[in-house]
């Protein structure tokens, strides 16, 4: 409920009186002299006289302002509940998938260090076959140079039949 500018000018003034306010745009701060004095002097019962003594001049708290005060509290604190539990499920949601990212990481690392093994023994089995056949090739210059001379003896061969 907003109070119409005259009536907030003439509280701030009677605020000042009891303490110190300080204005920061539309928030409004108030920090009593002796609070702990006040705080006292509000618990005592009416017709009382306080235990420290002395007159209260701090006027009787309004119960329907407290009310007010209780209920905002309680949504406050249903709003708090509701933004940690928010945060609480971002925060698992995140660490899911940190955690599915870690894993097939992990599983990448894996398949790309069987991938490499087998590709390894591949190489190897490549090499070994390669060797097995210059081994195998070897016979086949002199077989080469043996066929070179069959030609070359039937060519003669041809030129004396001719």
């Amino acid at each position: 409920r907003p109070l119409p500018e005259g009536r907030r000018a003439t509280l701030a003034s009677a605020l000042e009186l009891e303490g110190t306010v300080l204005r920061e745009g539309p928030l409004t701060q108030f920090v009593a002299n002796n609070l702990e004095r006040r705080i006292r002097l509000s618990g005592a019962p009416r017709g009382e006289p306080p235990a420290g003594g002395g007159g209260s001049s701090i006027p009787a708290i309004d119960p329907g302002a407290l009310q007010d005060v209780v209920a905002l509290a309680g949504q406050v604190a249903a709003q708090v509940d509701e933004l940690l539990r928010n945060v609480h499920c971002g925060l698992q949601a995140l660490t899911a998938l940190s955690v599915g990212c870690i894993q097939t990481y992990r599983d990448g690392v894996e398949s790309l260090g069987e991938a490499a093994d087998l590709s390894i023994r591949a190489m190897y089995a490549l090499v070994a076959r390669c060797e097995e056949l210059d081994r195998a090739m070897q016979p086949v210059p002199a077989l080469a140079k043996r066929i070179r001379d069959m030609k070359g003896t039937l060519e003669r061969l041809e030129g004396l039949c001719k």
